[in-house]
């Protein structure tokens, strides 16, 4: 099945490496996203967000969106969220349907894979060894492990390091948000919108994704269709 949204009219060429984000592009994680920045903005005298307000406006790293959000206490709102967010993160943790499979199908097909996210960077790995996926990811990078959060490159370069290859149009990077779009078209990789629900009117209009995938099972055919042919 061919992707539900190009954004070009070039053909599809392998990839040899994949970036995927891991909030809600991997594990759903947008219930305990909300429950610690409200817990954060009740603590620092703000009224919290609905579920909507919080997809709206959660995407950059804290360290990037907190001196924004809170001005000078933003280091104070930190710790309260880095503790309200190391108490409950590893209860609500939940692959989204399919992830594991196409995971383990992507590795089968021989190619590399990482992660490059905005969350912080200790909090992911711990996340990734609960799930037992260590394995699956040549590396992750987190919040603050890069000299810069994506959407800078530097994110991106950082996870391509022990994989020997250059940004470029063999490596993906897989997301479910503008950000994930932007990160990938800065770095000069291929950028890729993997999530069920479609984009909403005018979303990606500054950073379109060149491919959109609805599902893991049309993820992986699809790469299976570009990649057998060149085994």
């Amino acid at each position: 099945m061919p992707p539900d949204l190009t954004t070009t009219s070039e053909p599809m060429s392998p990839p040899r490496v994949i970036l995927f984000d891991w909030d809600n592009t991997l594990v759903d994680s947008w219930g305990c996203i909300q429950a610690a920045t409200n817990a954060t903005l009740r603590a620092m005298g703000h009224e919290p967000w609905d579920m909507e307000e919080t997809k709206d406006r959660v995407a950059l790293s804290l360290r990037d969106s907190f001196p924004v959000l809170f001005g000078e206490r933003w280091t104070e709102a930190r710790d309260i969220f880095y503790a309200e967010f190391a108490a409950i993160h590893l209860d609500y943790l939940c692959p989204l349907p399919g992830v594991e499979a196409m995971l383990d199908a992507l590795i089968g097909m021989g190619l590399r894979l990482g992660v490059v996210s905005n969350k912080n960077g200790a909090f992911l790995r711990q996340e990734i060894d609960h799930l037992g996926w260590g394995g699956r990811f040549d590396k992750a990078v987190g919040a603050t492990d890069a000299s810069a959060d994506k959407p800078d490159p530097a994110a991106v370069a950082l996870a391509l390091t022990p994989m020997k290859c250059a940004p470029g149009p063999a490596v993906w990077l897989a997301g479910d948000a503008e950000v994930d779009m932007q990160g990938a078209i800065a770095a000069g990789c291929v950028p890729v919108l993997l999530r069920k629900e479609p984009p909403r009117n005018g979303e990606f209009d500054r950073f379109p994704p060149k491919f959109r995938f609805s599902s893991c099972d049309d993820f992986v055919q699809e790469i299976r269709e570009l990649v057998i042919p060149m085994t």
